[in-house]
């Protein structure tokens, strides 16, 4: 290959066993040609990293349309599900890591239980499979961009917006958690908003299930970017939900003043970061975010994971209930001017109120007047036909009596 048109860069990776740091430098040189094929070497070999391109049809099925973005280990596509005649979303993965057989079960196991998540704020599953010896992940199409985009767009988002698009990403995190899966990549890359400011997480093509995670596992390699991952994460410790629940912290601190907590040149750095210092509250970026956000935010970015909040659920509840509530301005203190105090009089407080009991009369004293009645009031006319009445109906007696006898006779 000539060096024509070309160009090529080294790239260091950054791992954490145990208590102590190591780095892995791999001799990863990248090469971009001109017609726009990358080309990589890794250990002995060249690999092409992404021999898929627009118009392939992976297993007879999946037909690519366009490419919606690039990653360091796979390209996302969108599709066309020529079976079902819909548009989905399909990330495809070097080459270099689909040949590996211990990546592909461990990918195929990874892509099973995210198959298995439903829920409203989390990227539905589809399908994956393996096709021109490159592994596949088939996905819903979500119209929107990345978090992450929309951040270098606006900078950062106010209180009332930021916090609706957090609670989302808390639910449906929260719903892995409940279902045993940890995301182990939270980051704004991995959150795609909709236009109508609907969010979704992606990407949990790493979850691992947690009832596989032992307590004192060490992993050989760390899962997460290091401006998003926990302290416990740093230092190779099995993630559990309390690490998503530091990254969405992160995320959260990032989108309120639109500033990581922690910035570093190296990883290295980086981790020691996230493991020793604290980060600058954000109120000292943005005085107009409520005193009860930023306790949220510094509480969930805590080093320890018992201090943090147990679940994204958890989070999420907290969010909706107190992270809109703005503080009370304290009442202003009465400012005068020398001369005023010489002049200003406190005002006198006002005379008790004297309240009368009216007393009550004693028995004996009560007294009340019988209301005359005048004569020339009765009405004589209703009382004259009122008698009549009474005759007549008193002389109706004596005729019943006689017909109750004279049909029983004795």
């Amino acid at each position: 290959m000539s060096s024509s048109g070309l160009y090529a860069h080294s790239t260091k990776y950054v791992y954490y066993v145990s208590e102590r740091p190591f780095t892995i430098s791999l001799v990863h040189t990248i090469i971009q040609s001109i017609n726009g094929g990358i080309w990589g070497r890794l250990g002995g070999g060249w690999y092409n990293l992404f021999t898929m391109d627009e118009g392939t049809v992976l297993n007879n099925r999946y037909q690519l349309l366009e490419r919606l973005g690039r990653g360091g280990m796979s390209d996302v596509f969108r599709a066309r599900d020529l079976m079902l005649e819909r548009y989905v979303a399909i990330k495809v993965l070097g080459e270099q890591y689909s040949n590996d057989e211990a990546f592909q079960k461990r990918f195929r196991q990874e892509a099973r239980a995210a198959a298995n998540l439903s829920h409203p704020n989390i990227v539905t599953v589809h399908d994956f499979g393996f096709d021109q010896n490159q592994l596949y992940i088939v996905m819903e199409h979500v119209p929107g961009k990345d978090l992450k985009t929309l951040l270098r767009q606006r900078g950062r988002y106010s209180v009332e917006d930021a916090i609706p698009l957090m609670v989302q990403a808390c639910a449906g995190i929260g719903y892995a958690h409940r279902a045993g899966l940890v995301h182990c990549d939270i980051k704004p890359h991995n959150m795609i908003v909709t236009p109508d400011a609907r969010l979704k997480v992606t990407d949990f093509g790493i979850a691992r299930a947690l009832s596989t995670i032992l307590p004192d596992e060490r992993a050989d390699v760390v899962w997460g970017s290091p401006q998003y991952f926990s302290p416990e994460q740093a230092v190779g410790e099995a993630p559990s939900p309390a690490s998503d629940v530091y990254s969405l912290g992160v995320v959260l601190y990032e989108v309120l003043t639109g500033a990581l907590p922690f910035t570093a040149p190296t990883s290295e750095e980086l981790a020691l970061l996230h493991l020793q210092a604290d980060p600058i509250p954000p109120r000292e970026y943005v005085p107009d975010i409520p005193t009860a956000l930023e306790e949220i935010v510094l509480k969930v970015l805590s080093k320890e994971p018992s201090a943090r909040y147990r679940t994204a659920d958890q989070l999420g509840r907290v969010l909706l209930r107190f992270g809109t509530q703005r503080d009370i301005p304290a009442t202003p203190a009465l400012n005068l001017t020398p001369e005023a105090v010489t002049t200003y009089r406190q005002p006198e407080p006002p005379p008790p109120a004297t309240v009368q009991v009216k007393s009550e009369p004693r028995p004996s004293e009560i007294s009340f007047t019988v209301p005359e009645v005048s004569f020339s009031e009765v009405d004589w006319t209703a009382v004259i036909l009122g008698l009549l009445a009474l005759m007549m109906v008193g002389g109706l007696v004596p005729f019943w009596i006689y017909i109750f006898f004279l049909y029983n006779p004795r």
